[in-house]
């Protein structure tokens, strides 16, 4: 946490800023402006849910390359997964996309 003095109308008022959410923040910001990623989710939210081999195949991917992008989403939380046997299952976490719209609107606003 960082103290900013900040200078409004000849008074000093201290800001508090918390450097580590605002990099995380921003981290999960980033996870969604891809355009590849951004494919990966609407993909999976139309399929409802998906599985790594099938969201490659569809894409024409590397295995790897896709496995990648979908870790990235998973730790921004955007996609969450369900195992089922050697199958894991990838799907949209509707809620956490809400809560980024929410998010992104305070900021223009």
């Amino acid at each position: 946490m960082a103290t900013i003095l900040s200078k409004q109308e000849n008074s000093n008022i201290a800001i508090q800023i918390d450097y580590h959410s605002v990099k995380k923040a921003a981290l999960i910001l980033r996870s969604i402006n891809h355009k590849l990623r951004q494919q990966m989710v609407q993909m999976i939210n139309e399929n409802g849910q998906m599985t790594v081999t099938e969201i490659y195949v569809k894409l024409r991917l590397e295995q790897s390359v896709a496995s990648q992008h979908l870790a990235i989403l998973r730790r921004s939380n955007i996609v969450t997964t369900t195992r089922e046997g050697k199958f894991i299952w990838y799907t949209v976490n509707h809620q956490r996309l809400e809560e980024i719209e929410k998010f992104v609107a305070e900021l223009l606003n």
